[in-house]
């Protein structure tokens, strides 16, 4: 590949890593790029996880052996066993001494390869990886991010593809370069994202998150029969411990029962556990029956009645495993989850009030909404009167 090949090859892997939505497609791109680029038959981008000590595999791109996974879940290797990573000098990261090197399958570093980690018999464990998977050679690029060693990237040629040269080392220098700036990138729009999505004060999901979610689950309901359910939590005597002993030790309160309905909802499988601002919080579960996500339900209760400070929790549920009527809206079932959380309050329950069980729920849910559209308006007007009570039951 000439000049011209190359320069297009960086770019084209430049405008994929910054196109790419996530993290994952951004390493996939990375590896991809660097494959095409080198001309190479296989690539992969590992992490250098320093509290673990390993280099953990992220992707594997191109021809695979078995056992080589596009995403592993668990291939790392210790990170002694690559100590041209894990031993570089500081002061060479730092001023841009990064190379690239090259290791073959005879043991040896390529032709006009020098002063690698290869000429000094460093790489047998890749020398014996590249036999093992059948490849003759690979290159191998550090990534340097922030002056430290962010982990590398790895390409390899099949034993019948010509071996890299010193040339083709150089060129891989400057594409971990560029992978280094895509990730960079990445890392500061996936914080961007997780900061949008999280609330500050407890680290659980905020309002925002639980509307994306709600509406991506109601159409799981409508299309598939999901069942949705819905737990609003009103977290009681906040005020009142804010009056009485500040703000700061009202926020440790409001941490506290963060966790205790994180660790509660981790019970339901896949619950997105969430403060939806000032005393509230939700969970939201797809997939759970509505009984165990009562069952929970009540357990945030209970617990949350021991709590050093404040006065427990008013807790309402809507569920579409109940009968709640048809639920075609993230709204419709919110409005559901509201007005139990309203008469559960309303009647200081220490147990959950649920739509689906409670009919002046369903009535009080289908009265007209005040022009505000508050979603509190629940607290504004009385509840209605119970049903009276049938013949059967006098």
């Amino acid at each position: 590949m000439g000049v011209d090949g190359r320069l297009r090859a960086i770019v084209a892997l430049s405008q994929a890593m910054a196109a790419a939505p996530a993290a994952r497609d951004a390493w996939l791109a990375a590896a991809r790029g660097a494959c095409e680029a080198l001309g190479g038959s296989f690539a992969a981008l590992s992490l250098w996880e320093r509290d673990l000590g390993r280099l953990k595999v992220l992707v594997n791109a191109g021809e695979r052996v078995a056992g080589e996974e596009e995403f592993p879940e668990d291939e790392a290797y210790p990170v002694h066993h690559f100590p041209e990573i894990a031993e570089f000098p500081h002061e060479r990261w730092t001023g841009g001494g990064a190379k690239a090197w090259v290791a073959t399958a005879d043991g040896g570093p390529a032709g006009g390869v020098t002063g690698t980690a290869a000429d000094a018999g460093r790489c047998h464990r890749r020398v014996a990886a590249l036999r093992r998977r059948g490849r003759g050679c690979c290159v191998v690029a550090p990534i340097v991010l922030h002056g430290r060693a962010w982990g590398e990237l790895y390409v390899a040629r099949p034993r019948d593809a010509p071996l890299f040269d010193a040339e083709d080392a150089d060129f891989a220098t400057v594409i971990a370069s560029v992978v280094a700036a895509g990730i960079a990138q990445t890392e500061r729009l996936e914080e961007v994202r997780r900061l949008a999505f999280t609330d500050p004060l407890t680290g659980l999901a905020n309002r925002r998150a639980v509307d994306a979610r709600l509406d991506e689950a109601i159409g799981s309901h409508r299309d598939e029969g999901a069942v949705v359910s819905l737990v609003v939590c009103d977290l009681n005597g906040l005020k009142k411990v804010n009056d009485t002993h500040g703000h700061a030790v009202g926020d440790r309160l409001l941490e506290r029962f963060g966790s205790l309905l994180s660790v509660c909802g981790a019970r339901l499988p896949g619950a997105l556990a969430a403060r939806l601002g000032g005393d509230e919080f939700c969970l939201l579960t797809v997939g759970p029956e509505a009984d165990d996500v009562i069952a929970v339900a009540g357990e945030v209760c209970s617990r949350s009645a021991e709590l050093e400070l404040g006065e427990g929790v008013a807790c309402g549920i809507a569920s579409t495993g109940d009968p709640i009527g048809e639920v075609r809206s993230a709204r419709r079932l919110f409005r559901l989850a509201d007005a139990a959380q309203y008469r559960a309050k309303a009647a200081r329950s220490r147990e959950p009030v649920v739509a689906g069980r409670d009919g002046a729920v369903i009535r009080l849910a289908d009265a007209p909404a005040p022009p505000s559209g508050d979603r509190r308006r629940f607290r504004d007007a009385p509840p209605p009167p119970d049903p009276p009570a049938s013949p059967s039951s006098a």
